[in-house]
């Protein structure tokens, strides 16, 4: 089964640019892991807002879970598009602990599901003692599983991650790396991987796509 299909999808940030996005074709198979690897302005980050639904294409049109998100006729909000994001930044509320940031996400689950999947996550990301303390109180690595966490909660079709490690120094990605691809392939998640480096795809990735040119990407 096709989770995420994309045909032809064009996209420019004015009428006057260079496409960022120019007539690009995919196809993620369920619970693959793909990477997509490219230099900084080669479109990555973009497509993965396209597939959100946080930029709209010029033209194209991308299928999520068969179900068509975004055409010439047709735009499906990013609520609605059953497609969870982890962002560089991890995004975490400030003002609330690791229980009430993943359980943010799980309104539309009845309230009865909604305790019990969120200790299914912190079990699943082994952040079961961390649940009651802030996000400042967390080093990077655990706001990162915090984050994952509560993208995983509300069960999308489909994850997407925009540079994971940016923030993360270079031991702790190495033992970051062995364990996403474990919680990912737990989780039977289908996720896409955004990074400019080959080290995060061949860690976690099942397979991946080059973005710019081969030379340009981080060995």
């Amino acid at each position: 089964m096709k989770i995420v299909d994309i045909q032809n999808l064009v996209f420019s940030f004015s009428s006057t640019s260079e496409p960022v996005i120019n007539g690009v074709s995919l196809s993620i198979m369920k619970d693959e892991i793909v990477g997509i690897l490219g230099p900084s302005g080669s479109g990555k980050s973009t497509l993965l807002r396209l597939i959100a639904g946080l930029e709209m294409p010029w033209q194209g049109s991308i299928h999520v879970a068969e179900k068509p998100v975004v055409s010439e006729k047709l735009f499906i909000q990013p609520e609605d598009r059953g497609v969870g994001m982890v962002f560089q930044d991890y995004a975490l509320f400030p003002h609330m602990t690791v229980n009430e940031n993943i359980m943010f996400g799980l309104s539309r689950l009845p309230r009865k599901e909604r305790k019990p999947r969120v200790m299914e996550m912190l079990e699943l990301v082994k952040m079961e003692e961390f649940s009651e303390r802030y996000p400042h109180e967390l080093s990077g690595g655990q706001q990162q599983r915090v984050s994952l966490a509560r993208a995983l909660a509300p069960k999308p079709n489909v994850l997407l991650m925009d540079e994971p490690f940016s923030n993360l120094d270079a031991d702790l990605k190495a033992e970051i790396r062995e364990d996403l691809r474990v919680i990912l392939k737990k989780a039977n998640i289908t996720c896409i991987i955004v990074t400019h480096d080959r080290q995060d795809v061949e860690s976690i990735c099942d397979r991946s796509i080059v973005f710019g040119q081969r030379e340009e990407v981080m060995n």
